[in-house]
């Protein structure tokens, strides 16, 4: 058994209205739904190439209003409205009540589902492709503004030995979202083949009641902006955000790691800052309170480069260079230095330090005697 409902019934009452608006008591109930019945039929089968999309009907004690919606305004009323007199004429021979005939023009057929579907049946008895048909109107629908569309074809497709049903669907179409416009239509292709039967189901938006305010946000927008990567509201917030934060995450120090500082030093640790990083001791673990106690480390560079200087400027000057030239100024001693620093190069060490201690006396005795 299906448990498929009609789409249009499913909302009568709640936003959709009644399609035979008249009361009457239970002796002539069944007369009147006889009377509604050969009303559309006599309509349909007169007005079938006139692209009729609904026909609403209004009773009283003697007279009959009749709405019809078309998409082709002028084949229904005809030349000076000699079409619609006729069919006023018709009707009443079969009510034998005033029969009164609007008629209302539909503006935007792309969006109405009925003439959507007979549209397609056309195209299936001129044997068309039924894919080209679906997919030609499910396009032109989407384009008009629709919010979805589902397009279903059952029967003989493309002349088969056996039936199939094929459906293409485009956007959101909820068939139990009471709120939901949803406008349902029906209609049967007659092909060599057999018959194949078109529905058409469109998603023209959504009534909300009177007073009711719509938000700014919908249930799943946040879903949809989580996927996109977009701002996020709630608890998902503040775990998402927090992956990316910058220098104080959570007071875990700096993410990136830092340049080195002046000190020569290796990359310190996240509580430092730049040049802080000793070179060759291990980093002291303190807080990022207390950096005043950090100041210990600036010294030890400075240990490290200060003895190179020393060794360069006493190792050139040996004893046996500067005892002949005892008479002669300290400027040329000078200009002398860096031609005779590629010789000792060898033993530098050895030979500077019995020299360091026979320098001053051999120096200090011949510039006391020339005073």
């Amino acid at each position: 058994m299906g448990q498929k409902i009609h789409p249009g019934g499913l909302r009568v009452g709640v936003i959709h209205d009644w399609k035979s608006n008249w009361y009457t008591g239970t002796k002539e109930f069944a007369d009147y739904i006889l009377e509604d019945v050969r009303i559309r039929e006599h309509i349909y089968n007169k007005l079938a190439h006139a692209g009729l999309s609904d026909i609403l009907i209004r009773k009283d004690k003697q007279r009959i209003t009749v709405d019809i919606y078309t998409a082709r305004p002028g084949i229904v009323i005809g030349k000076s409205g000699v079409e619609v007199d006729a069919l006023r004429r018709d009707l009443h021979a079969l009510t034998q009540k005033n029969v009164h005939i609007n008629i209302n023009e539909i503006k935007r057929p792309e969006l109405d589902a009925k003439l959507v579907a007979q549209s397609i049946a056309e195209q299936l008895s001129n044997r068309v492709a039924f894919r080209r048909a679906m997919k030609r109107a499910l396009a032109s629908a989407i384009r008009s503004g629709a919010a979805g569309v589902k397009i279903q074809c059952s029967g003989r497709l493309g002349g088969g030995e056996m039936s199939r049903r094929e459906m293409y669907s485009e956007g959101r179409v909820p068939l139990h979202t009471i709120r939901a416009d949803i406008d349902y239509g029906f209609v049967e292709a007659k092909t060599t083949a057999g018959r194949i039967g078109v529905k058409v189901w469109i998603n023209k938006g959504e009534i909300m009641p009177e007073g009711f305010e719509t938000g700014d946000t919908r249930l799943g927008d946040q879903d949809t902006r989580r996927r996109r990567g977009g701002a996020l509201e709630g608890l998902g917030a503040s775990r998402e955000s927090g992956r990316g934060r910058g220098p104080d995450r959570e007071g875990l120090g700096p993410v990136r790691q830092r340049r080195r500082g002046p000190g020569g030093g290796g990359q310190g640790r996240p509580g430092q800052r730049r040049g802080q990083g000793g070179g060759g001791g291990r980093p002291r673990r303190e807080p990022r309170s207390e950096q005043p106690r950090d100041e210990a480390p600036k010294v030890e560079p400075t240990e490290t480069e200060t003895p190179t200087p020393e060794a360069v400027v006493e190792t050139p000057a040996p004893a046996e260079a500067q005892a002949p030239e005892t008479a002669t100024p300290s400027k040329p001693a000078a200009e002398a230095k860096p031609k005779r620093r590629r010789k000792p190069k060898a033993a530098p060490k050895e030979t500077a330090e019995p020299t360091e201690k026979a320098e001053p006396t051999e120096k200090s005795e011949p510039t006391e005697g020339d005073a």
